[in-house]
């Protein structure tokens, strides 16, 4: 069952959390040092010759290649540089996807919230969003990006915009006391927020149930 077809009460449990107190310092450490930090993992960066490279280890291209080898060796020259043709573009294109890619991986690797404002032994503080943890009582009001996932306990006229990860323009209304019986894409998860959209109207509060690469956008960043 996934965190969003959960009930609050259901999530706190699972969490060990408390919706009023939240973690305690102590606690929020021990987790750290468990889940560790809140970040999205950089991957080591190719050079253009590996990149080049990776292009030519697919199955089909290995074998269009042999195909192009044997009409050589028959003399079959158009058919083998039209073949040949076909794997040289089809590098480019891959060559070109994956650089669009890292971009994107880029781009949502800045759009981290720098720190966030969390409740630890029953005080409101201000922290590093890479010490968040799982479990961790989190407050979010219009002009914050939010810092992790997040299962809502507390919403008010709270909307957020998550076209990074669902394509959708118009920001998603929120709602806390939402429950889902059965499986809903991502856009239609009312009762959850996302790490690195911003927050664009209202306030609301919630656990932090996922961070650094187990968060969607993490996830998306580790393909």
């Amino acid at each position: 069952m996934e965190i969003y077809q959960k009930s609050q009460e259901e999530v706190l449990k699972e969490l060990q959390s408390d919706a009023a107190s939240g973690l305690t310092a102590a606690e929020a450490a021990r987790r750290l040092e468990q889940y560790g930090p809140n970040s999205l993992q950089e991957k080591k960066s190719q050079s253009w010759l590996e990149k080049l490279l990776n292009q030519f280890k697919d199955v089909m291209v290995l074998i269009l290649i042999a195909a192009s080898a044997v009409s050589a060796a028959l003399n079959e020259w158009i058919d083998a540089l039209v073949i040949l043709a076909i794997v040289v573009i089809n590098a480019i294109l891959g060559l070109v996807q994956e650089g669009k890619a890292e971009k994107a991986i880029e781009a949502l690797q800045k759009m981290t919230s720098p720190q966030a404002r969390v409740v630890r032994d029953g005080q409101q503080q201000l922290v590093e969003a890479a010490n968040l943890v799982p479990g961790d009582l989190v407050l979010l009001e219009a002009g914050d990006l939010v810092p992790a996932d997040i299962r809502l306990l507390e919403s008010a006229m709270l909307k957020a915009e998550e076209a990074s990860l669902t394509g959708e323009s118009l920001p998603v209304e929120k709602d806390a006391d939402a429950v889902f019986t059965d499986a809903v894409p991502l856009g239609d998860r009312a009762n959850v927020l996302f790490m690195s959209t911003p927050v664009t109207y209202g306030r609301g509060r919630g656990l932090v149930h996922a961070t650094g690469g187990q968060t969607e956008i993490g996830k998306i960043a580790d393909r």
